[in-house]
């Protein structure tokens, strides 16, 4: 059981405050309630106290303090965790935005970043030197989260996951201390955190390398839901046989309005988001057989990458209720065609939407050992997402979500994305490790027996 912060003496908390560059929030302070706003709205978590930190000395001092107070511990960086995983109830919170720097390497292609940076941000500071290190489909995703978990996104078929990409990180762990990881140091801890989330210490910077990656030809192509299951037969064998340099994923959505033109508004279609990283001299013939599709509606054309990571950015604002449901599917058959046309067609509120991302190309060229991440064999990571701004609608696209992911789940592959997960439970944990999940218990065991960071989906040390 552990202590709450309210049983703590004025002295403790004072004692550590004066260890601290960063501030402590409290409840009784005028911020609190701002502090300890998640991006997800249906959560309300109240720490007992928020730790701001400013440097990894705020750091080590803040996982000390919660150790040696047997207070529970919550770490947020980006605060982007659809499951409120960034704060927790009477502990202590370890907020890293204030952990933020980004430093290119331009001779080696390499970025280093801060633990509380999100990924706009290291966009923005790769961009002017043509590189991009390959992350999610929005800019407001925070680095840390997003890494630990794996990373998915528009760069996978050609780069592979954001993990793939991690060069080294500095974490400080449970007892205090620090560390760096890399392929020559601490190498089982290095494995570990590629995938296996924030299970095993604080990361508080990352080294990533960085790509050739200016520009891009990306952009939305939709057709109407009744084309759902002919568009995603001929999707999954097109781009399963397209040149690693073109991605694009899958969504069953309704158009909810601007930017997307009138006519089209509140309307349900299947839709594919494309991002093609190649020679932009060959972006038009590479597109001649998905415009062929003939889609109602299609805006793709060469673009910053930093445009198509944020393209969505402002429909997805940081408090709206959210709900997910998620799986990894081999493929795309007629029954989980029909499952989607079924679903896709029945999407309760405008912003809830199904989107399949594909793990092909060379994310898929990685051993299922070689990183936590259990299922580079699967074709596809699936997340069913009710979302809307209005409480009153919570009930209904909830039960959207679930009904949608319990049709599917029968073809599923047997575990999930891990970032694409909220509360579900210890088995689907160890589910979406599959083989791997007994080798994070032992490094799970060496380096936080005690379980000090449990505020995740967590990996449980055998004590």
């Amino acid at each position: 059981m552990n202590t709450s912060v309210k049983d703590l003496a004025a002295l403790t908390i004072d004692a550590f405050s004066s260890q601290l560059r960063g501030k402590i929030v409290m409840p009784s302070d005028a911020s609190y309630d701002q502090e300890r706003k998640l991006y997800n709205g249906m959560m309300n978590k109240l720490p007992g106290m928020i730790v701001k930190c400013l440097d990894v000395a705020d750091v080590i001092a803040s996982v000390n303090f919660g150790r040696e107070n047997n207070l529970l511990i919550s770490v947020r960086g980006g605060g982007h965790n659809v499951g409120g995983l960034g704060l927790c109830n009477d502990g202590l919170a370890i907020d890293l935005s204030g952990l933020k720097f980004v430093r290119t390497d331009v001779a080696n292609k390499t970025v280093r970043v801060g633990g509380g940076n999100l990924w706009g941000e290291v966009d923005h500071a790769t961009h002017p030197f043509g590189l991009a290190v390959p992350a999610g489909i929005v800019s407001t995703t925070g680095v840390g989260g997003l890494t630990l978990g794996g990373g998915v996104g528009y760069l996978s078929r050609k780069y592979g996951l954001t993990i793939d990409n991690l060069l080294e990180a500095d974490i400080v762990l449970a007892d205090g201390s620090i560390v760096t990881v890399n392929a020559e140091q601490n190498t089982d801890l290095f494995w570990a955190i590629r995938g296996g989330g924030g299970n095993f210490g604080i990361v508080t910077s990352f080294k990533f390398q960085a790509h050739d990656v200016k520009n891009v030809f990306a952009g939305p192509t939709l057709w109407p839901i009744e084309k759902t299951e002919e568009i995603m037969e001929w999707y999954h064998e097109f781009l399963n046989n397209a040149p690693d340099e073109l991605n694009g994923f899958i969504a069953t959505m309704i158009v909810p309005g601007a930017p997307f033109p009138e006519h089209l508004h509140n309307k349900q279609f299947c839709a594919i988001v494309w991002c093609y990283c190649g020679d932009m001299d060959k972006a038009e013939e590479t597109f001649k057989p998905i415009l062929a599709k003939k889609p109602l509606f299609e805006h793709v054309g060469e673009m910053p990458y930093p445009r198509v990571q944020s393209l969505f950015d402002e429909l997805l604002p940081s408090g709206m209720q959210w709900y997910w449901r998620a799986d990894f599917f081999d493929e795309l058959g007629p029954e989980i065609r029909a499952t989607h046309l079924k679903h896709g067609s029945n999407i309760p509120t405008p912003l809830s939407q199904m989107h399949l991302y594909p793990i092909s190309g060379a994310a898929g060229r990685v051993g299922n050992e070689e990183t936590p991440w259990a299922y580079r064999d699967a074709k596809y990571a699936g997340v069913v997402g009710g979302a809307d701004p209005d409480p009153i609608n919570v009930e209904k696209m909830t039960k959207w979500c679930k009904d949608y992911w319990e049709a599917l789940h029968p073809y599923a592959s047997g575990g999930a994305y891990s970032n694409f997960m909220m509360d579900e439970g210890h088995e689907r944990v160890k589910a979406s490790y599959k083989n791997n999940y007994d080798r994070l218990v032992t490094i799970k065991n060496k380096y936080d027996p005690n379980n000090l960071f449990k505020v995740n989906q967590n990996i449980k040390p055998l004590v």
